[in-house]
């Protein structure tokens, strides 16, 4: 493991293996005629020799959004009259947040603009009631006629800004005797007080047992109530909160992207009875005019890859353009940040392929050799590799060595070192997993972790995300000496929710095709548990990563302090594209039916 990246969380629990890279890959035996051709530096002949080496295929299906499609996307969502329509609606909305006086209210409002996936509208505005009312925190915790809807729902939206509400706000609600949460609570007319108190424990951290007991109890209150409505045939007689209940149970609204959850929840919000035509015109409108911003950075990433003619020429890797401009689309979502998708779409084509060479296609020496090349980061380095693997290492060369002239031109700063590094890093554990798959060895959980929340690729996506977005970001001295002797936990937390929601989507379909064990097979193996208690295992470690990254909002220790809040959110919604991608399966390589339409949903199909 890497410097202080070791020293600063090591996974503790005994487990044992599971899945390496960011997709599925199999470990089929297939035999492919190479051609192998040697150059004479000092001479002008060229020796070319045809062998048939051994070699694995995933058999994976070509992409099904070509080019040409991509090019024609179109909308008519952009300009005037909408930007106009668009300015009116935000204006008329920002007075009904602001002079609203109502305080519960005021909350719900927000509520509803964050679920509207409007909130980035009016960042200034929440926060400016949100300082106001935790300066009055004293007037929510002391209050006896706060019911758990109004509290928990303050709570949440306090702690997602920053604010350090105390967790014993929900003292009120226990029990004086047993100080456990009362039965009281989960009747149905305060069923949205329990399901706010589930939203809200999911902000807690490492220790605060008041929140791990509220979120254990609300979910099983939340599981009997369906079960309930279910034995009665009530279920259509409570539709929406039927929805929000089963939505909530799936995941968790901390744990959701932005545009997804503003999907789904437009279609919810113009079902309720209290709906406001406003709100939901303006959300509709937003919600087209940004999909139309996509549409544009998803044609010039197209444009790129077209001209690399890579896609063309490589038949065994993953060609999934669109499912690689998801992630940008989940990490940082904003209209103006085009640059970063553009530019950071571009990393997750190279580190589909280059884990592809890894995983399926390259032989043990070939890709010593490859590693060997980034690490010398010199393009002469080409000579050394096979003829298959040039045009991987010279477009990964030019890439990277283009992003960091970014940066030194509208920076004044020279990263190439930080950006290089981590493409060593990935490599050499890509390289250890190929290692241990020849030699058959099969690792321990904690040997997995310590290798593969690397060889997943979450450093490179985050520290090439602080650096091409440092607008809010400003680069620092304090984080640059961490990036130079290994990684803060905030990329190691995020990362080990990648690797983990990878294993628990792609671990099948893996396994089947004979790849290497993962997290959740190495935890039976070392452990004795069977697969839905590892699986379970898994899905209590992606929720204590969670809290690991609550506490270092609030941590003043040099290693997270010195990275900004936009970069600690870049790195949450890393751990939340994970998520997304890996809920159902395989969302990355699949190209099944719902991963499909969950892209059509955000980047194709408009909202009429």
């Amino acid at each position: 493991m890497l410097g202080m990246a070791m020293a600063v969380h090591p996974f503790s629990v005994p487990m044992c293996i599971s899945t390496i890279s960011t997709t599925a890959r199999a470990r089929s035996s297939a035999c492919y005629p190479t051609q192998c051709t040697v150059v004479n530096t000092h001479s002008s002949i060229t020796t070319t020799t045809t062998t048939t080496i051994d070699r694995r295929s995933a058999n994976y299906e070509p992409p099904i959004w070509s080019f040409d499609y991509i090019q024609s996307l179109s909308s008519q969502y952009k300009g005037e009259p909408y930007t106009s329509r668009l300015n009116e609606l935000k204006e008329k909305v920002k007075r009904m947040l602001v002079e609203m006086e109502n305080s519960l209210a005021q909350f719900e409002l927000i509520d509803t603009l964050q679920r509207l996936g409007l909130s980035y509208h009016f960042q200034n505005e929440i926060n400016t009631i949100l300082k106001e009312k935790y300066t009055n925190i004293n007037n929510i915790i002391n209050n006896p006629n706060f019911d758990l809807y109004t509290t928990a729902l303050e709570f949440r939206l306090l702690r997602q800004y920053g604010y350090a509400v105390p967790q014993e706000i929900f003292n009120v609600f226990k029990d004086d005797e047993t100080m456990k949460f009362k039965a009281r609570v989960i009747s149905n007319d305060d069923i949205i007080g329990v399901l706010a108190l589930y939203e809200a424990s999911f902000y807690g951290g490492k220790g605060e047992s008041i929140l791990e007991e509220a979120r254990v109890f609300s979910t099983e209150c939340l599981k009997n109530y369906i079960m309930v409505m279910m034995e009665q045939n009530n279920l259509l007689l409570d539709d929406n909160m039927i929805l929000l209940v089963n939505h909530a149970l799936e995941l968790p609204l901390y744990w959701r992207i932005t545009r997804s959850e503003a999907r789904w929840f437009i279609d919810v919000y113009e079902r309720r009875q209290d709906m406001n035509s406003t709100l939901l015109e303006f959300a509709k409108l937003d919600y087209n005019m940004v999909q139309s911003i996509y549409q544009e950075d998803l044609k010039h990433l197209s444009g790129w890859w077209r001209q690399t003619k890579l896609g063309e020429k490589m038949d065994f890797f993953r060609d999934r353009l669109m499912e690689s401009f998801l992630w940008t689309v989940g990490v940082k979502s904003e209209p103006e940040l085009s640059y970063y998708r553009r530019i950071s779409g571009r990393l997750y084509v190279l580190i589909t392929t280059i884990d592809d060479i890894y995983d399926v296609y390259g032989t043990l020496e070939e890709l010593e050799l490859f590693t060997n090349a980034v690490e010398r980061w010199n393009v002469k380095a080409i000579n050394d590799l096979p003829d298959y693997m040039r045009m991987p290492f010279f477009l990964l060369y030019n890439t990277i060595n283009e992003m960091a002239f970014d940066v030194l031109r509208n920076q004044n700063f020279f990263n190439i070192q930080y950006l290089k590094k981590t493409w060593v890093d990935f490599c050499k554990h890509q390289l250890q997993e190929a290692k241990w798959f020849n030699s058959g060895y099969k690792p321990t959980f904690q040997e997995y972790i310590d290798n593969a929340w690397i060889s997943v690729s979450g450093p490179i996506i985050l520290v090439h995300a602080y650096f091409s977005s440092t607008n809010n970001n400003p680069i620092t001295k304090n984080a640059l000496k961490f990036l130079e002797v290994g990684y803060p936990n905030i990329i190691y937390q995020a990362s080990i929710i990648l690797r983990l929601a990878d294993d628990l989507g792609t671990s099948p379909d893996e396994m089947k095709r004979g790849d290497i064990p993962k997290s959740i097979q190495c935890y039976m193996h070392d452990t004795d548990a069977s697969e839905d208690e590892a699986r379970e295992h898994i899905k209590f470690l992606i929720s204590e990563a969670w809290k690991e990254m609550n506490d270092i909002e609030d941590d003043d220790d040099e290693d997270n302090s010195c990275f900004s809040k936009e970069f600690v959110e870049a790195c949450k919604n890393l751990g939340r594209i994970s998520q997304f991608i890996y809920q159902y399966g395989d969302g990355h390589a699949s190209q099944d039916s719902l991963s499909k339409q969950r892209i059509s949903e955000l980047i194709i199909n408009h909202i009429p």
